[in-house]
C-alpha cells in the first residue's frame, strides 16, 4: 500500500515559497524569451516570425502583405 501523503508534505511559509518560485520562473523567462541568442542575435519570437514569413513565401521582391497575416500565422501555428 502507498504511504500516506502527509509523510511527504513539507511545511513552509507561503510568502517564502511564492517568492522562490516566482524568482525561478522570472529567471527562466528572461533566459528563454527576453535575451537574444548569441548565435544570431534573435529572440525566439523574432525567429518564429521570420520562419512564418519564409513559410508564407514573403520576401522583399513579393507584393505587400499586411503584418496581421504574419502575426495570425505565428499565433495560430507556433504558440
Amino acid at each position: 500500500s502507498a504511504p500516506p501523503i502527509a509523510a511527504h508534505v513539507i511545511d513552509s511559509e507561503l510568502h517564502v515559497e511564492a517568492s522562490k518560485s516566482y524568482l525561478a520562473y522570472a529567471l527562466s523567462v528572461i533566459v528563454g524569451r527576453a535575451l537574444p541568442d548569441a548565435r544570431d542575435g534573435l529572440k525566439p519570437v523574432h525567429r518564429r516570425i521570420l520562419y512564418a514569413m519564409s513559410e508564407l513565401g514573403l520576401s522583399p521582391s513579393k507584393p505587400y502583405r499586411k503584418s496581421a497575416r504574419v502575426v495570425g500565422e505565428v499565433l495560430g501555428k507556433f504558440h
